[in-house]
């Protein structure tokens, strides 16, 4: 069981966060109800999550499906109605174990997943909810499609029956992050998706103005990672 000092913690930095949402979005004229809250729980033990299970956080994100599977069973027994999304690069071998554990795929980002996710949900009968990430900074070192390969990915993924929910992006850092937000914005109504998964602990407030409908905060609500 978390101790008092790490319930009530967790707490103040989880109700922050919401509070910090919530400005946002009345700011763009949205409704705080309309931004989920992803908490980014990757490189973090379960006694760390537990406090902010406790506070009353249900939605949670990780980076790798074997740590995933290592600490979260356990956590969903202890707590029905947990939610969990792969907000990592996910290997293609790796396609069925993450339909089995995840309610949500943030990093759909070649055309080899969609073959290899389309395969696994329908083994599983199981179609979480999928988010094409994009390269939104055309930067090398990181996962997602480029822009350009966007329009062909997304056909590719509705024609394997994909449950496409929206996008996904990372913004190159150190730069102003609103361009990006902005760009992966009209992407998503240029193609009729609906959800933006955008923004993380130093921009996540950007993001919702600018449409994010999934927020991935990790050190805002679990502090700095060893």
């Amino acid at each position: 069981m978390p101790t008092d000092d790490a319930s009530r913690g967790a707490s103040q930095r989880l109700e922050g966060v919401r509070e910090r949402i919530a400005r946002a979005a009345h700011l763009a004229g949205r409704a705080p109800a309309d931004v989920t809250l992803i908490a980014i729980s990757k490189t973090h033990e379960a006694e760390a999550i537990r406090p902010l299970i406790a506070a009353g956080q249900r939605v949670f994100g990780e980076n790798r499906v074997q740590e995933a599977a290592a600490k979260w069973p356990a956590l969903r027994e202890e707590t029905p109605g947990i939610e969990l999304h792969l907000v990592g690069q996910l290997q293609s071998n790796k396609a069925e174990e993450a339909i089995a554990l995840f309610d949500a795929i943030h990093s759909v980002d070649r055309p080899s997943l969609v073959v290899a996710l389309a395969r696994a949900m329908d083994k599983a009968d199981r179609r979480p909810p999928c988010f094409v990430q994009v390269n939104i900074g055309d930067e090398p070192q990181k996962g997602g499609c480029p822009v350009e390969a966007l329009p062909v990915l997304l056909a590719e993924a509705r024609a394997a029956a994909l449950p496409v929910a929206g996008l996904m992006c990372v913004p190159p850092l150190d730069v102003e992050p609103a361009p990006y937000f902005a760009l992966l914005a009209k992407l998503a109504r240029d193609h009729d998706v609906m959800a933006l998964s955008m923004g993380m602990s130093g921009d996540f407030e950007t993001a919702v103005t600018l449409g994010a409908t999934h927020a991935r905060v990790g050190t805002a609500l679990f502090g700095d990672r060893a």
